[in-house]
């Protein structure tokens, strides 16, 4: 018998182009002897519909305007229906669901909120749970449960909208003792979106206006001379860590156009590290992923600095990419479990 799995996709979020091209590669790649594969698009501003026509259209972003094949649809939190409500007029009807897999990157999707209606619903869903979800989103509080936990990381400092508003001259004089280069960050926002790399004071000012915004709080960075490397992990109880991979970014960071526009960032895989490294890199991925409460998956970001070798914490990514240029599945792929068999890991990992 198949196990019915609804695919979540879009949403409202800074990241929902990148989502579509997830969920196209993931529902690609599920195997559908196993599988009755329910995908659910959830637009921009908030609607939310059942669509049985091609992935294509998912991937190119033509999915809302194909009429025929949407159906309003609502996760139902009354866990007696267990799935999704199709609303027909005034009619609905009500779909079972096995298990559902969120292929929503950043706010709204990322972040916990889904996730909190999926636990309320009672329905097995693949991915963190609602506290590592949010805790991993900002990267503020990440940074801090990172302090708490001994997980070494960079030199760091944040500040809301308001404290900013209220004495800007003290924000950014509190900035400049991490030291340039530095980055600026809003603390709520995924695949690098507002993310300014400042060299000097004088475009201090104008990275935090940007930053703000995509959030209401930022994150500032002392800048790590080194490696940028990453880790995936998956698992629950006894998470297992990838093979360690290196960014070559196109641009002087690996900033949002770098990951998906351009193309032209190289991923080593694995990456030029001593094993004496890489073993330190992926110890430190299984520490993070446990010391944040995650589960299923999340890929670990890291710098290793290049004065002294040093393995550096940068973020955590509960909700890590799976387009074509994706680090997570090529990660485990070089580590011998390939794209498919990734996915019924994480359907297993979230049915356990």
């Amino acid at each position: 018998m198949k196990t019915t799995v609804l695919v979540l996709f879009g949403g409202v979020s800074g990241e929902h182009d990148v989502s579509l091209v997830s969920a196209a590669s993931v529902m690609r790649n599920m195997d559908q002897n196993k599988y009755e594969i329910l995908p659910m698009g959830i637009t921009g501003d908030g609607r939310s519909f059942l669509y049985t026509g091609p992935l294509d259209e998912i991937e190119q972003n033509r999915w809302e305007q194909d009429a025929a094949h949407l159906t309003p649809a609502v996760i139902s939190p009354d866990r007696g229906h267990h799935g999704i409500l199709l609303l027909r007029g005034k009619e609905f009807e009500i779909v079972r669901v096995d298990v559902v897999f969120p292929v929503l990157h950043g706010k709204n999707g990322e972040d916990g909120t889904m996730q909190g209606l999926l636990t309320l619903a009672g329905l097995p869903f693949v991915g963190c749970g609602v506290t590592a979800s949010a805790d991993c989103m900002d990267k503020a509080v990440t940074n801090a449960l990172a302090d708490i936990y001994g997980i070494p990381q960079a030199k760091w400092i944040s500040f809301s909208r308001h404290e900013y508003e209220r004495d800007p001259a003290a924000c950014l004089r509190q900035a400049e003792t991490l030291g340039f280069p530095l980055f600026v960050k809003p603390a709520n926002a995924g695949s690098s979106l507002g993310v300014s790399k400042v060299t000097a004071p004088a475009a201090l000012a104008a990275a935090c206006e940007e930053a703000f915004r995509h959030d209401e709080k930022l994150v500032l960075e002392e800048g790590i001379l080194g490696h940028e490397v990453e880790c995936a992990v998956l698992g629950n109880e006894d998470p297992l860590a990838s093979v360690v991979g290196e960014i070559e970014a196109c641009n002087d960071f690996y900033d949002y156009d770098a990951k998906y526009l351009a193309g032209t960032s190289r991923l080593l895989i694995p990456a030029p590290l001593s094993e004496e490294t890489a073993q330190a890199v992926r110890a430190m991925a299984v520490k993070a992923f446990r010391a944040m409460g995650c589960r299923g998956l999340s890929r670990v970001d890291f710098f290793v600095r290049g004065s002294d070798g040093a393995v550096l914490l940068n973020e955590i990514n509960t909700i890590p990419g799976f387009t074509s240029i994706s680090m997570y599945s090529k990660l485990f792929a070089a580590s011998g479990i390939p794209y498919a068999e990734l996915i019924d890991r994480l359907i297993a990992c979230a049915t356990e």
